[in-house]
């Protein structure tokens, strides 16, 4: 069964315009990704929409965003309303995005019940550009907002055909392996960054290989990884081609390199290196807190789903290595839906949020890598540490993975078929379905989904 064919944007596996210029690499470097930072939140929330104001006469703005996206823990809103005494800010938080997402959509289709912002996320932001973009205020023509303040593929990835840009670009996410020193000590594994990352450099194969390692040494209940879901994500980020074609085809069941992801992936399960865990559900949450895995699939913006989620009694024992390959998971955005009663100071919140010097600061709180080139070089970025990996020199860590991530064609729908293979696919294997019969049910949900 073939699905639609839907526009793509091209990112450096992420979403965006094909990157030919090494520019790129030396301005995307330097960074360090945020925003879909997941995190402490609900997914019920209040979804009553804008607020033009409040009993102190105050301008509220409301932000609709999924995860942690780390601008009220960076202070950020403090320091706007400090800056503008009149405005009053509120977020409405729903911790995964596969949950937000469908609500934010049925909300842009029926026009009602918007936010003043929205976030989107790059799986998401291909479809959102080609089916919702009239929804949305032009943010190129927001005061202070220049293309030039982006990188040229971030501002491509929001702007639709017609040359609006829907929405300004927050963070990208390159990717490491976060890895627990404590855990790889007492399973015999060196704990140097350096010497980490060549046990599995190049191949994620020896990835695995290391697991088996780790597994015969490691304390009891401990996994090596956390989820199957986490492995899946990373292997396919760091691949050119995955679920859709240049032509816009989608090609996931017969591409050899998401087969050889899945069953790479459910090999690990099969030989009990991840945990029977779906990533930013509660349960996987305590997993964190309980020390009982050694590894996570890192782009920046996890460092702070890692600090949130951890005892006290963590912090200095994680460090952070390069990935067998080098591929980028996450990045998001901020759009103004024109539906808001707010819509002109809603404009000038986002562009101050995704200035240089905010994303800075979300990069030294959060670690998340900026979007907006002119911020690589500020102290913040350049001098980034984080309180879980201690002396980790983070900036240069996935500054010089960001260099390595591959352009990579996104499709609108690129969401739905890796939520299939990850919690409907992968996740079965660790509770006993064979790969074949995972991957069966994991094709089944997912073609069902796209026919819808």
């Amino acid at each position: 069964m073939r699905a639609r064919t839907l526009p793509l944007s091209r990112q450096r596996s992420g979403g965006g315009k094909p990157i030919a210029r090494k520019a790129l690499a030396i301005a995307a470097v330097v960074s360090l990704g945020t925003g879909l930072l997941a995190g402490c939140a609900d997914d019920g929330g209040d979804d009553s929409g804008s607020s033009s104001g409040d009993n102190s006469g105050k301008t509220t703005i409301t932000l609709g965003l999924f995860g942690t996206m780390g601008f009220k823990e960076a202070g950020l809103y403090d320091e706007y309303e400090k800056l503008n005494p009149d405005i009053n800010i509120e977020e409405n938080v729903i911790e995964r995005n596969e949950n937000y997402y469908p609500a934010l959509l049925n909300h842009l289709t029926t026009n009602s019940g918007l936010m003043d912002v929205q976030a989107v996320e790059v799986g998401n932001i291909a479809e959102v550009v080609a089916t919702q973009a009239d929804k949305f205020a032009d943010m190129s023509k927001a005061e202070g907002v220049k293309k030039e303040g982006w990188l040229d593929w971030k501002w491509e990835q929001a702007t639709a055909k017609s040359g609006e840009t829907i929405a300004l670009g927050t963070d990208i996410g390159p990717m490491a392996i976060c890895y627990r020193k404590d855990l790889f000590e007492k399973a015999g594994l060196p704990t140097d960054r350096e010497q980490v990352g060549k046990l599995w450099a190049g191949d994620w194969n020896k990835f695995l290989a290391t697991g088996e390692k780790f597994k015969k040494k490691a304390d009891k209940g401990t996994y090596f990884m956390d989820s199957p879901g986490g492995l899946l994500n990373a292997v396919l980020a760091s691949e050119e081609e995955k679920f859709y074609d240049a032509s816009g085809e989608v090609i996931y069941k017969t591409n050899p390199a998401v087969k050889g992801a899945f069953d790479l992936t459910a090999e690990a399960a099969e030989k009990g290196l991840v945990q029977a865990q779906t990533q930013f559900q509660p349960a996987w949450d305590t997993t964190i807190a309980n020390s009982k895995f050694a590894t996570m699939a890192c782009p920046p913006w996890m460092l702070g789903y890692i600090k949130g989620k951890s005892q006290p009694d963590a912090v200095g024992k994680w460090d952070v290595a390069v990935a067998p390959k080098s591929g980028n998971w996450g990045g998001s955005f901020l759009g103004v839906p024109k539906s808001g009663k707010n819509v002109e100071e809603a404009q000038k919140l986002v562009a101050w949020l995704t200035a240089p010097e905010q994303q800075a600061k979300l990069f030294a709180v959060q670690g998340s890598v900026p979007s907006a080139p002119a911020a690589y070089d500020m102290p913040e970025v350049q001098n980034g540490k984080n309180d879980m990996t201690g002396d980790a020199p983070i900036g240069k860590i996935f500054s010089e993975a960001a260099q390595q991530i591959p352009v990579q064609v996104i499709g609108a729908k690129d969401q739905i078929i890796q939520q299939g293979l990850t919690d409907n696919g992968v996740i079965l294997v660790t509770k006993g379905k064979s790969a074949e019969e995972a991957w069966e049910t994991a094709t089944k949900t997912i073609d069902n989904n796209l026919d819808k």
